[in-house]
């Protein structure tokens, strides 16, 4: 019994204080390059608003001729709408209906479902729905390919490759989630039409489902974060921000001449995006232009795509940093907003430093007094961090505690993908569809009354990794409660039920099992 205290004070000067040390060192220039990123943005954000640099105003965008009687609908680019989807069975209406529905002359537009599905019965649906449209007018094809090489990369490739498509200049590529305004071609054509330089307009998204369960409200104040604030400034800075994947129209000469979709990661809208850049085409983002669209609402379903929008951008940084750094066509400062902003600050760093200071450093510095955290560096920064993250959804401002807490959660998954997209391990290339319930639970909801409830198996909703950071960092907190000087424990308990509440699966809607 003896033995195990012994050989802790062996070790614990020469070998564990320096290593200590050096990761609140590491952490600490992490936390401040963090800092000073959100006010850089901060900043930009704030100039662009008070000197009102909208996109209407820095280029031109009027609205195309409607009543030439000379031209007629040939004044409108023929425009190709491509909706990608896998087994949508709830909500494969919702998109096709939207994009049929989208106001456009007839003849100038063409709408490509690119269906994926391996359920035969829902394939049978989506194409009988294509079938239904087709019959009231709507140019619209129904494609399906022998295998998924590729995912959705390959959906959309195959897509680009008949021969028709070479009779339209524009591509509109949603989800199978997202339902567009009928007005939105007409409010982002007109931007590619009269500026050749633009490739590509994205439009921000619109979360229909916000308000189903806390889970959803945590990721509406992350992504309203990333719409309200990073797309923008990085559209006013250097007119370069990563393709979101869908509710976007790309320029199809600026798709073909980056080289088309690759497959070559899980992010190929991103891919796409920096190859795009590389070449010297600009990028605008609309924030007024907003696309219906739905939250994951189950943990395991957003947990899945966390995985992939984390291992993606890292695996991808791997890929590209060269071809990045030796591009002859970009500015350097083009480069280093790449490199440093976007890829190491917000993809990488953004993600370790959020799991490996709050969840492990600062707890584990409890057991060893000799190493200190200044004040501005556990308290502060992460304060000030925090605060700028919260502008872009004031509604959920009274949320903020527990949003830190659930993505700290979510920085263990977040950390682990990224490493997994750095050494390029097993799981870089995992794609698992992000599964949607669309109107499903809202029936359920209904006829809850008249249905008994059942429940998932406990053994199907336990997160072990969850469990055990959430053990953890409750005995952390316990013991900083008895013997430590600095209050950690406050945060440290709060920290752990979240951990925990995760780890037993009450998070987010339970679906009943049939």
């Amino acid at each position: 019994m003896d033995a195990l205290p012994e050989a802790w004070s062996q070790v614990r000067a020469p070998v564990i204080v320096p290593l200590l040390r050096l990761a609140v060192a590491v952490c600490l220039t992490m936390s401040v390059l963090l800092f000073l990123e959100r006010v850089y943005m901060a900043v930009v954000i704030s100039g662009v608003r008070l000197l009102r640099l909208r996109p209407d105003r820095r280029y031109r965008c009027d609205p195309l001729p409607e009543d030439d009687p000379e031209l007629g609908s040939s004044a409108f680019p023929v425009v190709l709408v491509q909706i990608p989807m896998f087994n949508e069975r709830e909500v494969y209406q919702l998109s096709i209906g939207a994009v049929c529905g989208l106001s456009w002359p007839a003849d100038r537009l063409v709408v490509q479902v690119l269906d994926d599905s391996t359920d035969e019965v829902i394939k049978e649906m989506v194409r009988m729905e294509c079938e239904r449209w087709a019959r009231k007018g709507i140019n619209i094809t129904y494609q399906i390919r022998e295998d998924r090489k590729g995912y959705k990369a390959g959906a959309l490739r195959a897509g680009m490759r008949h021969a028709y498509v070479r009779d339209c200049e524009y591509v509109a590529i949603f989800d199978a989630d997202f339902q567009p305004d009928p007005d939105y071609l007409k409010r982002t054509i007109p931007y590619l039409v009269h500026n050749p330089e633009i490739a590509l307009v994205q439009a921000r998204w619109r979360f229909v489902n916000a308000d189903e369960c806390l889970m959803t409200r945590m990721q509406e104040m992350s992504l309203d974060y990333h719409f309200t604030v990073e797309q923008e400034v990085s559209s006013s800075v250097c007119a370069f921000f990563g393709f979101n994947g869908t509710a976007g129209v790309w320029r199809i000469s600026a798709v073909n001449e980056a080289g088309g979709w690759k497959d070559r990661t899980t992010v190929e809208d991103m891919d796409l995006a920096i190859r795009a850049s590389l070449k010297g085409w600009k990028f605008v983002y609309l924030g007024d232009v907003q696309v219906k669209s739905e939250l994951p609402s189950t943990f395991k379903a957003f947990r899945f795509q966390q995985h992939r929008w984390s291992c993606g951008p890292a695996n991808l940084f791997r890929k590209m940093l060269m071809e990045i750094v030796t591009n002859k066509k970009v500015t350097i400062w083009k480069k280093i907003h790449v490199i440093y902003n976007f890829f190491l600050i917000r993809k990488i760093i953004a993600h370790i430093i959020t799991f490996s200071f709050y969840c492990v450093i600062i707890p584990a510095t409890i057991f060893v007094p000799e190493v200190r955290i200044p004040k501005w560096g556990c308290v502060y920064i992460p304060s000030a961090i925090t605060l700028l993250n919260s502008v872009g959804t004031p509604r959920s401002f009274h949320l903020l505690f527990f949003w830190v807490a659930f993505e700290n959660v979510m920085s263990l998954h977040r950390t682990k993908a990224t490493l997994i997209g750095l050494l390029e391990a097993g799981r870089a290339n995992e794609w698992v569809v992000t599964a949607k319930l669309g109107s499903a639970m809202k029936m359920k909801s209904a006829n809850k009354a008249g249905l008994r409830k059942q429940f998932m198996r406990i053994w199907e909703r336990l997160h072990v990794t969850e469990l055990g950071v959430a053990a953890f960092l409750f005995s952390c907190g316990w013991y900083d409660l008895a013997y430590g000087r600095d209050h950690f424990f406050i945060y440290l308990f709060f920290q752990s039920v979240a951990f925990f509440i995760v780890g037993v699966g009450y998070v987010g809607t339970i679906v009943p099992q049939s």
